[in-house]
C-alpha cells in the first residue's frame, strides 16, 4: 500500500474534477475526520452524473481503497476479486488472499484501509452486489457496531457505499434497514447546473448550449461519447451524429433502455415505456395517464412512485393553491427518446437521421425546446436572480395558474417565486416574483408585461402581498426596444435574455 500524507494542499480538488466544490468539500470533510469511530456514507445519483469520477479522484488523492461491483459478475467471482483488490492495496501479489464470505471480505478491506492516515474504502455500484449478495448491509452494521468503540489517536475507517440505482440506495437508510441511522453522509449527486455544463462542453453559443441541454441535461458522462462532432460546429449535424445515429452509444432509444434496466424494481419495460410516452405527450396527472394508456388510474400509481423513487420523473406542486401535483420527465434524453426519436425510430434506423430530424423539429422547438426554457428559468430565478431582486434570494420558486373571474378563465404563470420566508400555498403571502418565460421566435414586448401587470393585480385582489414583486419576462429572442426603455425607467421589471440566463457579458 502507498501511503499518501494528507495536508491541506493534498485534499485540494483536482483540476480535472469540474464543478462540484460543494460535494468535495463535504466528502473530504468526511474522509478527514480523525474521529477513531468508524463513519459511513452513502453517495447515490443517477448514471453519467460524475459518482465514480469524483469518488476515483477522492480515493487517488488519499490513497483509499476504490473497488466496484460488476453488474455481470457472480457472488464467488465477486468476493475473489475484492479479495485481490485488498492484497495489492496491501502490497500484496493478487491471489494472496483467500477469502470466502463477505463478512471477512469487509473486515479485511477495514484492517487494510485503517493503516493509513486517511482510512477510506469506497464501493461503488453496491446494487450489483446486492443482486447475488443482499447480506452485505447487515454485516456492515455489524462492523460498523463493533468499531464504534475506537480508543486510538488514529481516525477509524471511513466507508463510502455508491450506486446508481436510485430506490435502492435510498431503502438502504431506510425503515428498519441494517444501516438505518448510521451513515454520516447521504449525497445525492445531480447533473451539472445548465451554466456549469455550458462550460464543461465548452460551447460558445447560448442557444446551442440550450439546446444541448434540452436533450442531454447536464449529465458530465455524456460528453465524452457525444462530444464528436463539436455541437459548436451545428446543433442539427450533432444530433443527428449522435442521439440520432443508431451506431452510437448515445443514441437515444439505447440509452433510455440502459437507464430503465439500471434499477431492479423496473420490470415491465413495455407498461414503463408507455406512461413516460404518455407524460412526455402531455399527461400530468396519474388519471389523465392512465387514460393514455386505456387503464384505471391505481394501475400507474405503482409504476408512477417507482418511476418517482428512480428519479425519471417528478411531481411539481402548484406555489399559491393546493391541487393535484403536475408530473413531468425529470430526464431529457428520455424525454427527447419518447417524443422525437421513437417515432421516427424506423426513418432513423434506415439511415436517415437528418430527414428524421426534419420531420421532428416542430415537435422539439414546442414540446421540448419550450418547456425546457421555462424550467431554466425557474432555476435562474433560484440560483442567480437573487443579485438581481430588489429583496434578493426568493423563497419557494415554481408554477401556479392564476383566476380571472371577469374574463372566466385562469392564466397559467411559467415562474413565481414567494419571498424568502414564505410557505408554498400559504394564504397571503408575499410575492416575489411573477415571470413568463417564451422560447417563440418573436421578441417579447410591452403586451407581455401588461399581461404580467394583469396578472399581479388579480393576485393583488386575492389576498397576495404584492408590493415588493418584480415583474420577469424571459425571452430567447430579445426584446423591442420599448419594453427595454420602460425597464430602464422602473425597478420592479427584469428583462432576462438568453445571454443573460448563461450570465454572458
Amino acid at each position: 500500500m502507498v501511503e499518501v500524507p494528507v495536508s491541506g494542499s493534498m485534499l485540494t480538488k483536482p483540476e480535472d474534477v469540474v464543478d462540484r466544490d460543494r460535494e468535495w468539500d463535504l466528502l473530504t470533510e468526511f474522509v478527514t475526520d480523525p474521529d477513531p469511530a468508524m463513519r459511513l456514507g452513502i453517495v447515490s445519483g443517477r448514471r453519467r452524473h460524475g459518482k465514480s469520477y469524483l469518488l476515483q479522484a477522492l480515493s487517488q488523492r488519499i490513497g483509499g481503497l476504490y473497488i466496484t461491483a460488476v453488474r455481470e459478475e457472480g457472488r464467488l467471482p465477486a468476493i475473489q476479486r475484492f479479495s485481490d483488490a485488498i492484497a495489492v492495496h496491501a502490497g500484496l501479489r493478487p491471489g494472496t488472499l483467500r477469502l470466502t464470505d463477505w463478512r471477512e471480505v469487509l473486515a479485511n478491506a477495514l484492517d487494510v484501509t485503517v493503516r493509513s492516515k486517511t482510512p477510506l474504502l469506497v464501493i461503488d455500484e453496491l446494487p450489483y452486489l446486492l443482486q447475488h449478495s443482499p447480506e452485505i448491509p447487515g454485516l456492515l452494521q455489524q462492523l460498523y457496531d463493533e468499531r464504534q468503540r475506537g480508543t486510538g489517536a488514529d481516525p477509524g475507517p471511513r466507508v463510502i457505499l455508491c450506486g446508481s440505482a436510485m430506490s435502492v440506495m435510498h431503502e438502504l437508510l431506510s425503515g428498519t434497514k441494517p444501516l438505518r441511522g448510521r451513515a454520516v453522509v447521504d449525497l445525492r449527486l445531480g447533473a451539472f447546473d445548465y451554466r456549469a455544463a455550458r462550460k464543461f462542453w465548452q460551447i460558445d453559443d447560448p442557444l446551442t448550449a440550450l439546446q444541448v441541454h434540452a436533450v442531454l441535461g447536464g449529465a458530465p458522462g455524456y460528453r465524452p461519447v457525444a462530444a464528436r462532432p463539436h455541437p459548436n460546429d451545428g446543433f442539427a449535424a450533432w444530433l443527428s451524429r449522435t442521439l440520432l445515429d443508431p451506431g452510437r452509444a448515445v443514441y437515444s432509444r439505447t440509452e433510455t433502455e440502459y437507464l430503465l434496466r439500471e434499477d431492479p424494481r423496473i420490470t415491465h419495460h413495455t407498461l414503463y415505456y408507455d406512461i413516460l410516452t404518455a407524460i412526455a405527450q402531455g399527461a400530468t396527472t396519474p388519471t389523465r395517464i392512465g387514460a393514455a394508456l386505456e387503464r384505471q388510474r391505481n394501475a400507474v400509481t405503482h409504476p408512477l412512485d417507482v418511476l418517482e423513487s428512480t428519479g425519471y420523473i417528478q411531481r411539481e406542486q402548484d406555489i399559491l393553491r393546493p391541487r393535484h401535483p403536475v408530473i413531468t420527465l425529470a430526464d431529457p434524453v428520455i424525454r427527447f427518446n419518447q417524443l422525437v426519436t421513437l417515432p421516427q425510430a424506423a426513418t432513423v434506423e434506415q439511415g436517415f437521421a437528418e430527414q428524421a430530424w426534419q420531420a421532428a423539429a416542430p415537435t422539439f422547438n414546442s414540446k421540448i425546446l419550450g418547456p425546457h426554457f421555462e424550467d431554466l428559468a425557474r432555476t435562474f430565478t433560484r440560483r442567480y436572480a437573487h443579485t438581481l431582486l430588489p429583496g434578493g434570494l426568493p423563497g419557494p420558486v415554481g408554477t401556479t395558474e392564476v383566476a380571472d373571474p371577469a374574463a372566466r378563465t385562469k392564466h397559467e404563470v411559467d415562474v413565481i417565486a414567494l419571498a424568502l420566508g414564505e410557505r408554498p400555498q400559504a394564504p397571503r403571502a408575499r410575492i416575489a416574483l411573477i415571470g413568463e418565460a417564451k422560447a417563440t421566435a418573436a421578441r417579447r414586448g410591452t403586451g407581455d408585461l401588461q399581461r404580467l401587470e394583469h396578472i399581479r393585480g388579480l393576485l393583488t385582489d386575492q389576498g397576495y402581498d404584492t408590493t415588493g414583486t418584480t415583474l420577469a419576462l424571459f425571452s430567447l429572442h430579445g426584446f423591442y426596444p420599448d419594453l427595454v426603455d420602460a425597464a430602464a425607467r422602473r425597478d420592479d421589471l427584469l428583462l432576462v435574455d438568453l445571454p443573460g440566463l448563461y450570465g454572458i457579458g
